[in-house]
């Protein structure tokens, strides 16, 4: 793939353009859900190949990386997040590579997958992509740990949803897995979904605090069994965040519960991955094991703040043989 073979159409495909069934859910099945196994050594060692095997250069490197960009959920989740910030990030979000770099690569206008903010942010956030087509994402349910009162959490949904937001990022209830409620998970997840409506659920795991990559798995297919529309690694805040062992973990469940109910499930990696080069190695990883229906905006996104300019800046050096300074790159 060069970068006259990115077409438009997959450079500006957003969610609402999903053509597709919804994933509406299905009962509670635990004994498939109990019945996964997650062999950490060989999952392990797949990975561990992954970033020595797969390396695409100079067109194709270009590519892939414009293609990154509008897969990345562009995020500010700081305790001094202002107006101004937000709509600064939504400015780069919908230019998110100088118009000269574009230019030089052939390139017409591309934006990132959404923007994700907290509650609080939505309204400006919304008002500030008013017609470019750019969904809002807000974090909710007690984000990061969603340890608030359970009618206060779906009553964050509802409130996120009213103000604008077209996808939510609900985060889990940790506990429920470390104790094998997996009732209770389910019942939380529909519940949420339910408070959704039309806007899209991402399910974040907090992968860094389940304990196992088995553990990983059944919440993965809980998840998914109670209508997630995404599940999603982490919230960031944790001290371990995605990694390919649980991408390859959590990517696996993903195809399986496609092969057995007919429902596509996107996958969210999030926390940590900063850099391009990292960026290219995940989608390798779910080209191989996902195909490329999965690489597009509506199946895939990274959780992300600084990536993008790094991959700005890596595509500055492939037009012009230079690297920049980090500053000429600035997200908001």
């Amino acid at each position: 793939m060069t970068t006259t073979e990115v077409t438009k159409t997959q450079l500006n495909a957003h969610l609402p353009q999903v053509h597709e069934p919804r994933n509406a859910g299905v009962p509670l099945d635990l004994d498939w859900a109990l019945g996964t196994q997650a062999n950490t050594s060989a999952i392990e060692r797949r990975c561990a190949t992954l970033p020595a095997r797969r390396s695409v250069k100079k067109d194709h490197q270009a590519a892939w990386l414009l293609k990154a960009i509008t897969m990345i959920d562009l995020t500010t989740l700081a305790g001094d997040d202002t107006s101004g910030r937000v709509k600064r990030l939504c400015a780069k979000a919908a230019n998110p590579v100088r118009r000269d770099i574009l230019d030089a690569l052939g390139m017409d206008r591309i934006t990132t997958g959404a923007v994700c903010v907290y509650h609080d942010m939505v309204e400006t956030a919304v008002e500030a992509l008013d017609g470019t087509g750019i969904p809002v994402a807000a974090v909710s349910t007690g984000f990061p740990a969603g340890l608030s009162p359970f009618h206060l959490r779906v009553r964050e949904i509802e409130e996120s949803v009213k103000a604008g937001a077209r996808e939510i990022d609900i985060v889990i209830s940790r506990r429920h897995v470390l104790t094998g409620n997996w009732q209770a998970l389910y019942d939380e997840i529909c519940a949420f979904r339910a408070a959704c409506g039309e806007a899209h659920i991402k399910a974040i795991l907090a992968t860094g605090e389940l304990g196992s990559l088995r553990n990983v798995a059944r919440a993965s297919y809980v998840c998914m069994m109670a209508g997630a529309d995404f599940i999603k690694t982490s919230t960031g805040k944790e001290s371990v965040n995605a990694t390919l062992p649980v991408s390859l973990t959590m990517i696996r469940t993903i195809r399986d519960f496609h092969a057995r109910t007919g429902f596509r499930v996107g996958y969210k990696p999030a926390g940590g991955i900063s850099k391009a080069k990292a960026s290219l190695v995940y989608l390798s990883l779910i080209k191989e094991e996902l195909g490329d229906h999965w690489l597009q905006p509506h199946m895939f996104r990274f959780g992300a703040s600084s990536l993008l300019g790094d991959i700005e800046r890596q595509l500055e050096h492939h037009v012009t043989g230079r690297y920049s300074a980090a500053h000429r790159h600035a997200i908001g």
